[in-house]
């Protein structure tokens, strides 16, 4: 039987738990993408928490944007098996830089048992609740998990460039259609549920 997972508001009791999430990545020397600072905030949590309610509630313009950060969370067990972040928009600034939408990282000890890309589909859930249309969404170009998963769903390679700025690396940007790529996932597992 498959997991069911969820995507849940980081809050105060989760404080232990994304904690022990975000020391996982450091144990194994693995970055993180989409968990909204949280590895910059590892001796106040509690502030961490107030950032993202200011990140949640700021108003989009030229220098700022609204976004949303979520945990991925287990239901068997309750265990933070992911992060993602999702800007509800982007800003000039924002798109010079090569920002993206969504960003998302999976935990080292739960990686290649599908849950990034349940993840990636809870959150083109949450972007078409806020009306969005379209995302961009990227990866190194040799993180070949996190390219499967995004070009698991129905996507377009929309820019291919060398980040010496931020990573140091070549970095791919893909275009999803929310709805189309929602669609595809649900007929995609009705599928197998049926088989």
């Amino acid at each position: 039987m498959k997991d069911k997972l969820t995507l849940e508001r980081p809050s105060i009791i989760r404080k232990n738990d994304a904690i022990d999430f975000i020391n996982e990545f450091k144990q194994y020397k693995s970055d993180t993408d989409g968990d909204g600072g949280l590895d910059r905030y590892l001796n106040n949590y509690e502030e961490w928490l107030k950032k993202l309610e200011n990140d949640r509630n700021t108003l989009p313009f030229e220098e700022k944007i609204s976004s949303e950060t979520y945990f991925l969370v287990r239901e068997s067990d309750k265990r933070i098996l992911g992060m993602c972040n999702i800007r509800f928009n982007l800003n000039k600034k924002l798109i010079e830089l090569n920002a993206w939408h969504i960003g998302y990282c999976i935990r080292p000890t739960e990686r290649r048992k599908g849950y990034a890309k349940e993840m990636l589909f809870l959150a083109l859930e949450e972007c078409k609740k806020h009306n969005m249309k379209e995302v961009i969404i990227g990866c190194d170009k040799d993180n070949i998990g996190s390219s499967k998963t995004i070009t698991s769903f129905p996507s377009k390679l929309i820019k291919e460039y060398m980040d010496i700025k931020y990573y140091n690396c070549i970095q791919q940007q893909f275009l999803i259609d929310v709805n189309k790529a929602i669609k595809y996932y649900n007929e995609l597992n009705n599928n197998k549920s049926g088989e």
